[in-house]
Formats: C-alpha cells, structure tokens, sequence
C-alpha cells in the first residue's frame, strides 16, 4: 500500500493560513467610500428606511458630510435639521451623530440654544448648509420648537439677510452655457427660474447663487465665494474667484 507523502509541518500552516481572495482595495482606503458619504447626507433629507439601512451596515456614516460645491459643507444631522426631520435627527444622534446649535434649534432645545447664543454672542447670524439660516431652522421644527423659534426673531437677527434684487430679465439674460476648457466637463450650465440663478458644472450638483448686487453672485453655502458676470449676450464672461482667481468661463 502507497501513501501519500505528507507535508512538512511549516507547509502545512503555510497552506492553512493561505488568505482568501478579496476584492481590490479601493484607492480611498480607508477613508469612507465618497458614493455611500454623498448617499447618507442625501437620504438623511428624508429617507428614514435608506437612513436606518446605511447605519446598520456602516456605523460611521451617522458622522458623514458632504462638500455639495465651494465648500457648502453638510452632515446628514445637518440635513436632517434644516428639513424639520426630527425622526431623523433624533435617529442619527442617538447613534453617535455629533449635536450642534443647528440641530439643537430644530428639536426646540430653548435653553441649548440661549446657552450657545451666551457662550459666543453673534453666533445666530452663522448661516447652515447652503447658506440657511438659524431662524429658518427654528421655523422647520414646527410646533416643538416654536419658543426657540420665538427667541431667535426677538434677537432681529438670526435670520438671512435680504439678497440684492435680480429682476427675472436680468437672471434670464445670464443664463446660458459657459465654457473654460476643451475636456467634456470644462462646462458651466446657468440656469433661471423665477429670477433664481442655478450654477451647474457638468457632472456636479448645482448650486443656487445669492446676488450680492451688480451681477456678482456668491453660491449658496460659500459666502466668501464670488462668481461675476460681465459683458452682455454672446460676449458675456463668468468669473469664479475663491478668493483668487479660479477660472475665466465665456458664454458659448
């Protein structure tokens, strides 16, 4: 009778401890992966199933924010509070979200927000993502958090100031598609709807521009952001500065 030879004790662990085939490391390891980041603060608007789905699977993203344009950054408690989505919120600290004064004014925590308002006078004028106010953050909790709401109008400025007028012949005028570049997203789309402005780079979310007065512009979320439009018609130039000079875009 033959036997099979056996290997040496070494061979054998070696042959044991042989790992398993994996997929590739993706190249941001081992940072979030920036698709389910984006989807977290987008479902955190609203989506309370896709919320609950994606922190049962990462943990984590209870903390995740997102860069929407020119650094309009948002974390999903944050997207949670400015939509009035107290189930959300609430869902999301209770599992490691950081709170803020934000989140404090839409679940109506009054004495939170005296408190902050205390500690750092003249933080109620420090707007949110996308540029949106304390005060309209008191007004999305609704009835819970009508006495935050209350003692963040008595202060008179906790809201967004006013923007400076754009008549919708002026908004229509500058809308049209403008390019930088030869390369298929060298290209800005603006678009008008009622006298608002939406910047768009192809590929990239848009983002609302706020008048500042004479056809220059700042995105909303990116206060120190400047965008101009000069010329008129065919010959009409955008401008993005941050603050430098980033790109010169000409209308196509």
């Amino acid at each position: 009778m033959k036997f099979a030879p056996l290997g040496m004790p070494w061979q054998l662990a070696a042959q044991a401890s042989a790992p398993e085939p994996v997929a590739a490391v993706p190249e941001t390891f081992p940072t979030e992966a920036p698709a389910l980041v984006r989807e977290m603060v987008s479902v955190a608007h609203g989506n309370m199933k896709r919320v609950r789905e994606l922190v049962e699977a990462r943990p984590a993203l209870v903390k995740a924010a997102w860069d929407w344009g020119f650094g309009d950054w948002e974390s999903a408690l944050g997207a949670a509070s400015h939509t009035g989505n107290r189930e959300i919120a609430e869902y999301l600290i209770a599992h490691g979200a950081r709170p803020t004064l934000f989140s404090a004014t839409m679940l109506g925590h009054l004495d939170v927000v005296k408190a902050f308002i205390a500690a750092q006078p003249g933080v109620q004028r420090i707007p949110g993502p996308h540029s949106i106010s304390l005060l309209a953050h008191g007004k999305a909790g609704g009835a819970a958090a009508e006495a935050v709401r209350a003692y963040l109008e008595s202060l008179g400025d906790a809201g967004s100031p006013p923007a400076a007028p754009l008549t919708e012949e002026e908004a229509t005028a500058l809308a049209g598609a403008y390019t930088f570049g030869t390369g298929p997203a060298d290209r800005i789309e603006v678009t008008a709807t009622r006298g608002q402005l939406m910047f768009t780079r192809t590929g990239t979310t848009g983002r609302g521009l706020v008048h500042l007065g004479d056809h220059v512009f700042h995105p909303a979320g990116a206060s120190a952001v400047r965008i101009r439009f000069a010329g008129e018609g065919a010959k009409t130039v955008l401008t993005v500065h941050d603050p430098d000079l980033v790109l010169t875009a000409r209308r196509v």
